[in-house]
């Protein structure tokens, strides 16, 4: 079992920055892939950014080159850094982790880019 607990969220003007933060109940480096999702309302949860054990890291076409996912090995915790908001970045993002053959997610942040 991984729990995973999402913090950061919250309402920022457009062109703005905040910092999404994901700890977990595991040591982060031992899981396979850690990521973020987001979900707005009537839509799908879709793609942000994905690392890997062996820190491949992959985004969402409409995040690259304003969003940035790391880890903190000392801290043990996933991070989001999130710059150049827009408001059709309003969402609930989700941090997700694949370890042992299983998927977990957070509980959820809301973010809200409106002015």
């Amino acid at each position: 079992q991984v729990q995973l607990v999402e913090s950061g969220g919250g309402l920022v003007q457009p062109g703005g920055s905040l910092r999404l933060s994901c700890t977990a109940s595991v040591d982060i480096f031992s899981i396979n892939r850690m990521g973020w999702y987001r979900q707005a309302p009537g839509k799908e949860r879709e793609l942000v950014a994905t690392i890997t054990y062996g820190d491949s890291i992959n985004y969402g076409d409409s995040v690259k080159g304003r969003f940035t996912i790391s880890r903190d090995a000392a801290k043990n915790m996933l991070y989001l850094q999130m710059n150049s908001l827009k408001p059709e970045d309003t969402a609930v993002y989700y941090c997700n982790a694949d370890f042992t053959y299983r998927t977990y997610w957070g509980q959820g942040t809301q973010v809200t880019v409106s002015s």
